[in-house]
């Protein structure tokens, strides 16, 4: 931990990131609100540096961040220097549009490989939406060898952000992403994202839920640990003490991790938070 992360934190009540073993992979979900929403005295500039403090904190080996536009995309990778970052606009495959970047510690991993899909019926295909999707959405993925554990799996990390308002939409991109998952068979997943979906939801339920004797191939980290809080709500519409409502943010991973901690980032300044969603982070256990 750094002289820096130890002042911000008693300043500004910041949580402080617990003892790191070797074997942990720490994560962090983080919708940080597109940068160029009105947003009165909480537009992107006047919280950029809260949103890096805030990350810094944590001190995530993996990072997903929605609502990312280009420029915040590049704002966080050059505060972030010790990440490599992937992000491309959901609109085009491109720069067009919100993008779900992710970043990752060059020192803990190596890149094997990368790429994004669709959350459509077309999910190859730039800009598609499908059913009542009201706009294109998209997962952005890396694959990553554990320089640490070279004998280990790899890991598959998919960042994504569901529709807001179709629920069609959202129940069919969950069963797409617990597809995806199920093949992934010689790797290790975990996925991030803003979900727009309670933890009652057909979405949930898609991601999450056995089907038949079948359970599914990922866990929700939170639910491994916590009971159902009605405090559980991470949406904050930037005002700390909206702890109330559903928990839309998720990491969810495959069996093969040991989920060590999965907490809600309360994280604030004055009673403000960094964005108007709370980052949402786990810390799990790889065994090689």
């Amino acid at each position: 931990m750094t002289l820096r992360t130890i002042i911000l934190s008693a300043c500004f009540g910041l949580l402080l990131p617990t003892a790191v073993e070797a074997n942990d992979v720490r994560v962090m979900s983080f919708n940080i609100r597109y940068g160029t929403a009105r947003d009165g005295d909480n537009i992107w500039d006047n919280r950029r540096e809260f949103v890096v403090d805030t990350i810094r904190a944590f001190g995530p080996d993996l990072l997903g961040t929605q609502e990312t536009l280009k420029f915040q995309r590049d704002y966080l990778a050059a505060a972030l220097p010790d990440y490599e970052c992937l992000g491309v606009g959901r609109d085009d495959g491109k720069d067009r549009g919100e993008m779900m970047a992710v970043y990752f510690r060059r020192d803990r991993f190596e890149k094997v490989d990368q790429g994004h899909f669709w959350l459509s019926e077309t999910p190859d295909v730039a800009g598609s939406r499908s059913w009542d999707s009201s706009l294109p959405r998209m997962a952005t993925w890396l694959r990553l060898k554990d320089v640490r554990h070279p004998n280990a799996a790899d890991i598959v990390f998919i960042n994504t952000h569901f529709d807001h308002r179709g629920a069609v939409a959202r129940k069919n991109s969950a069963a797409l992403l617990r597809q995806r998952a199920a093949k992934l068979s010689d790797c290790r997943v975990i996925i991030t994202g803003d979900f727009n979906a309670a933890v009652d939801s057909p979405p949930y339920r898609a991601l999450f839920a056995d089907e038949g004797k079948l359970p599914s191939p990922v866990m929700d980290s939170r639910a491994v640990l916590h009971a159902a809080s009605p405090d559980d709500g991470t949406f904050s519409g930037f005002q700390q003490a909206s702890t109330k409502g559903a928990r839309i943010d998720w990491i969810a991973v495959t069996r093969d991790w040991v989920v060590k901690a999965a907490e809600i980032d309360r994280t604030s300044r004055k009673g403000r938070t960094p964005s108007d969603h709370f980052p949402v982070t786990a810390i799990l256990e790889t065994v090689d």
